[in-house]
């Protein structure tokens, strides 16, 4: 395992498409339920509990090994919006093309095959993880990191929040990152052993992976992809 490996996928220079994306943020500045630092804070902790968890959970499942094909359809099932699902694959799609030309891999190739125009970010995620020789724990950290990262990032740009308060909100949140991350591997380790044990969608496998959910994400990504002018894709 290469810990430097880690620092390259987790570093927001990466080419995975990140920086287009608020994650919901964008609409949540111009439905004013973020108007600073401390709504900033909340709105992450409320997506890390949530949909950071479930992102999580499935990156660190696919590094685990579990047949990222059921996964996407477990990442598809727990995606209520259409719109997020667009994103997602989106994502997905950028991020493999980086992925495949840094750290090549049968496993990327075979899946890239499979969904031409994108799997689920956090699928493709856990696939990568494993081609640059890094383990679940770490899949769940990019996730979880990247989850919170990216719309502390994209207030920065919307609001003109002072960076340093926004890498602030980050350092805070540090804390429910470690835990997050844990009960993401601690789900996805469930899902393997039910995989193995021969449970599917309804028993076992990707049937016990996390599925919380965050509505106002959901509805504002909605409303998001229909504005005629936008700064973020999502």
């Amino acid at each position: 395992m290469s810990r430097a490996a880690l620092l390259v996928l987790a570093d927001g220079r990466f080419p995975a498409g990140g920086h287009a994306h608020s994650g919901g943020a964008e609409a949540a500045v111009k439905a004013g339920r973020i108007t600073g630092a401390a709504d900033l804070e909340e709105f992450c902790r409320g997506r890390l509990h949530t949909a950071g968890l479930v992102s999580a959970s499935l990156a660190a499942a696919a590094a685990l090994g579990l047949d990222p094909v059921e996964l996407d359809g477990a990442a598809d099932a727990r995606t209520p919006s259409p719109a997020l699902r667009v994103a997602a694959r989106k994502l997905g799609r950028q991020l493999m093309r980086a992925a495949r030309a840094t750290w090549p891999s049968a496993e990327l190739d075979a899946l890239a095959g499979r969904f031409p125009k994108g799997a689920h970010q956090p699928v493709v995620l856990g696939l990568v993880a494993r081609a640059a020789g890094l383990g679940a724990d770490d899949a769940a950290y990019c996730s979880v990191y990247e989850c919170v990262s990216g719309p502390a990032s994209a207030v920065v740009r919307l609001l003109s929040l002072d960076p340093f308060d926004a890498t602030g909100v980050l350092a805070r949140l540090a804390p429910e990152l470690d835990g997050v991350a844990r009960r993401a591997v601690e789900g996805a380790r469930g899902a393997v052993e039910g995989a193995v044990e021969g449970g599917g969608e309804g028993g076992g496998g990707v049937g016990v992976l996390p599925a919380g959910g965050a509505p106002l994400l959901e509805i504002g990504a909605e409303g998001h992809a229909a504005w005629a002018v936008r700064l973020f894709a999502s």
